[in-house]
């Protein structure tokens, strides 16, 4: 299995407009970090998890040209407004690409954009659209992605809920604020976590950095690397200060296992 990060920001990504801090300024690119997004390929099968504003440069930067699924972990713009980049995937395809995810994010995005799943909204001669099919999930229950189980837990996110997703010897959580005993039952045990961790402090919707290092401890995947980061923290000191095992994620980063 291979992991590819396309994005590892918070929902400003970094450099922040109109910011001059020292990560906002630095040179490392490991510090140029786009809204979160990544690509899972297993065996020719390829998953797109989520689909941030960026995600058109993302696809083209890590030069995949096609993915056979999306999986959305929550409805939140910076996961999904670059949904409109599918167009050029989708156009390719024999049919519409399939969007999973919770049941209340895919009818928030027929509701935002609504060309891309209602089949009688055909573009005008000459031109295209993206199409995409809703397959909405529940947390607990396992579905098959080509040859991949793909299971889906519920983690708290503010207001809302947001869905980690364990796909075979990957654990993938952002968004999170917590992570309970019946997700952690589910996700222990992979090779690879994603963790969102976005400050030193506490936050109310997300897991800090300290809370991100326990929430790793309690799963113990072989290796865990952190994503959604901010400009607190620039990759050199972050990955200097994080316990064997962890490791911050940078946009463009790979990893097989």
């Amino acid at each position: 299995m291979k992991l590819t990060f396309l994005g590892t920001g918070t929902s400003f990504g970094v450099p922040q407009i109109g910011c001059s801090c020292a990560v906002c300024r630095s040179e490392d690119p490991r510090d140029k970090r786009t809204r979160v997004g990544a690509v899972v390929e297993d065996a020719g099968l390829r998953l797109l998890l989520d689909t941030p504003p960026e995600l058109r440069l993302q696809l083209i930067a890590a030069q995949v040209d096609r993915v056979d699924a999306v999986l959305y972990t929550h409805e939140h713009a910076d996961h999904t407004h670059g949904i409109d980049d599918v167009r050029a995937i989708s156009v390719r395809r024999d049919g519409a690409l399939p969007m999973y995810g919770p049941k209340e994010t895919l009818q928030s995005l027929q509701e935002r954009f609504p060309y891309i799943f209602d089949a009688a909204m055909k573009p005008l001669p000459g031109t295209s659209k993206p199409e995409g099919f809703a397959h909405p999930l529940e947390p607990g229950v396992t579905v098959r992605i080509g040859h991949l189980d793909v299971t889906p837990v519920a983690l708290p996110h503010g207001r809302i809920r947001v869905f980690g997703y364990r796909i075979g010897p990957l654990a993938y959580v952002t968004d999170a604020k917590e992570l309970p005993d019946d997700a952690v039952a589910v996700l222990r045990g992979a090779e690879v976590l994603v963790l969102n961790a976005l400050f030193r402090t506490s936050h109310p919707t997300h897991l800090s950095l300290g809370e991100a290092v326990d929430a790793a401890a309690r799963i113990g995947a072989r290796q865990t690397f952190f994503t959604h980061l901010t400009h607190e923290t620039a990759h050199a000191a972050l990955e200097a200060a994080l316990p064997e095992g962890i490791a911050p994620a940078y946009d463009g980063l790979s990893v097989e296992f």
